[in-house]
Formats: C-alpha cells, structure tokens, sequence
C-alpha cells in the first residue's frame, strides 16, 4: 500500500496527540513532520512518552512552525491543528503549494464572512466556498466538537420535516481539554474538579456552524438555543436536544437507521438509549438514543462522543481516508 506523507501543524495540543496517535498506526500514512513552537527540538517520544520505541517517527524532532519549513517535508497532506485565525496563515500557502489541507479550526467551516466576524470577534480574509464531497477535495474543514454532537441528531429529522426548526433546545456537557492545551487559572484540576458550570452564554462561537448547518438541512433560517457546560473530566461530550413533532409522533428507529444504518461510526441505541461518553472516549464513535416524551409532547435526542477523538482528531482521520480512497475505519480502530 502506498503511504501518504502528512504533517501535523500543531502537533503538540490536544486534538493535535490524537492525530499523532491514530496516524503513528495508520498504513496508509507516514508522518514527515511535525511541528511545535513550544516543543521545538524535541522528539515526539519525549514530548508523549507514550510513543517512545513506536518506530521512526516517534523520533522525529518537532519542526519550527512556519509554512515553509512544513511544504519542505514533501509532506502530501498537511494536518492543520491551530487555532481559528491562525489555519488560513498556512492554508493559502500549502494549497498554492500543491498540498490537501485539513484544518480542525474553524476558518474554513462558514460560508459567510460577516457569520465569522459576528462569532469569532474578527475579519475572515477569505470566507470558505463550501463543498459537500470530501472525495477529491483540496481543502477539508472537519467539523467541530460540539456541532458534531449536535448535527448528527438533528440533521435527519430536519430534513424529514419531523421536528419544528423553532422548537430546538440544547444542552451539552464537555471534557476540560476542549479548551485546548495552555495555561488557565479556570481551567486547573482544583478549579474544575467537585464543579459544573455553564459558559459562553448565550453564544457560543460553535453556533454559527451549528446553525448554518441546520439552516442547510431544514431549507430555511434556524436558530437554536445552546448552552454548553464545563464539566471535571478530560475528555467527552454529552449533549442533550429538546425538540417539538411537526406532526404527530414520528418512528424515529426507522429514521435514524436511513440516515446512519451503514455509518461505521454511529452507534445508534435505539428508542430510550443513553449513550455514555464512558464508552467513546478514546475512539471515532457517537452514539445516539432517543425518546419521546408523551407528557411533553418532545423529542429527547441524546449523543456522546470523544470531543478530541470524533470532535477533532479521529475525524480528521477519517476525512483523510476519505479524500485517500481507504476504508473510512483504517487506522481509527474499533475502541
């Protein structure tokens, strides 16, 4: 099997580990650079002890974090795991240079500029053209954590027209390493354990995707209300979505199975399933339950997932075997 070079930019963050982690096994790829601004000189082994005396790679020595130190790898693919904002810097350049970018940020996930702007406090210098098929694509804009978790549930019953599009209310709970990587006085052990909080209310940045998205899918104007949550784990999504019939009660098995029957990544519990983040952390999985609620006359949509791992990093992956022509669960495992 022919293997593709990647380079991972960003290599040292969360979501970055997990890219190192699946692409260290993945068959179809070889790492030919990494890169890090605060680890620079140092070899992945040291940096994630965990990888040590797992082949050459884990002894490649992050690179400096500039474009052309990253086109000089003769990478084919360049991973890009960098704050919004900072993607399109290396985006522009590495695709001029001939190379298929696949940025985890969000600089590529909106079609409108002032969306952008409203959301993220900044002028896009380029709004994304969007594009449906990952096959062929030059530049991906994997999705993020949160609207995974919550798209996946809604998308199927919008574009059945079984939920009202006004009716949509969310509740997620996340892992503290959706925070990313640094140094935060709110984000230390003894600030978050024994404690939930909710923030970024009442806007959350990740809305503008999840909305334009749902908007896509229901063929008019959605806006949702979403309250995330901070809770002390490390990693994981829970989310929660309250959502009114159309029309009578709908067999929802039988809708999920249409949309994600053949998806080796959803697991669909079933009516009155609850997914646990327990059992997808660590993997590419979401899983999804749901039930009606009589008394309320509401839909009760549930899914977990990994936030790093489907939310970041694995599904990055997957894109990558995709765009590549491999099996979408090469190099992502099982659990």
């Amino acid at each position: 099997m022919k293997r593709t070079k990647v380079a991972i930019v960003g290599a040292s963050g969360y979501s970055g580990a997990q890219l190192v982690r699946y692409l260290l096994q993945h068959p179809g790829a070889e790492i030919v650079g990494v890169t890090s601004r605060q680890h620079l000189g140092k070899s992945l082994g040291e940096v994630f002890p965990r990888y040590r005396q797992t082949g050459a790679a884990a002894e490649q020595k992050f690179m400096a974090a500039d474009v052309a130190t990253v086109i000089a790898t003769g990478a084919e693919v360049a991973f890009l795991a960098v704050p919004h904002g900072v993607a399109i810097e290396y985006a522009e350049a590495l695709l001029a240079a001939g190379m298929v970018v696949i940025d985890l940020s969000a600089d590529f996930r909106l079609r409108d500029g002032k969306v952008y702007e409203e959301f993220y406090d900044a002028v896009h210098p380029r709004p994304e053209v969007y594009g449906n098929e990952i096959r062929g694509a030059q530049l991906i804009a994997s999705p993020g954590c949160y609207p995974t978790s919550i798209l996946l549930p809604l998308l199927p019953l919008l574009r059945e027209k079984l939920i009202r599009p006004d009716s949509i209310h969310v509740f997620s709970m996340s892992g503290v390493s959706g925070a990313g990587r640094k140094e935060s006085l709110p984000l230390l052990f003894c600030e978050c354990t024994e404690s939930a909080r909710a923030y970024s209310v009442p806007k959350h940045r990740h809305l503008s995707e999840i909305e334009q998205e749902l908007s896509l899918a229901a063929g008019q104007q959605v806006v949702i209300s979403f309250t995330p949550h901070l809770i002390p784990v490390h990693s994981g999504i829970h989310t929660t979505i309250y959502a009114a019939p159309t029309d009578g009660k709908a067999n929802l098995d039988e809708v999920y199975d249409r949309a994600y029957g053949k998806a080796p990544f959803v697991r669909l519990l079933g009516a009155n399933g609850c997914p646990d983040t327990k059992n997808v952390v660590g993997t590419n999985f979401i899983d999804l339950g749901w039930a009606h609620d009589a008394r309320t006359n509401r839909y009760v949509l549930l899914s977990a997932e990994d936030n790093i791992g489907k939310g970041a990093g694995a599904q990055a992956v997957q894109s990558f075997n995709l765009r590549f022509g491999h099996p979408e669960t090469m190099g992502l495992g099982l659990f």
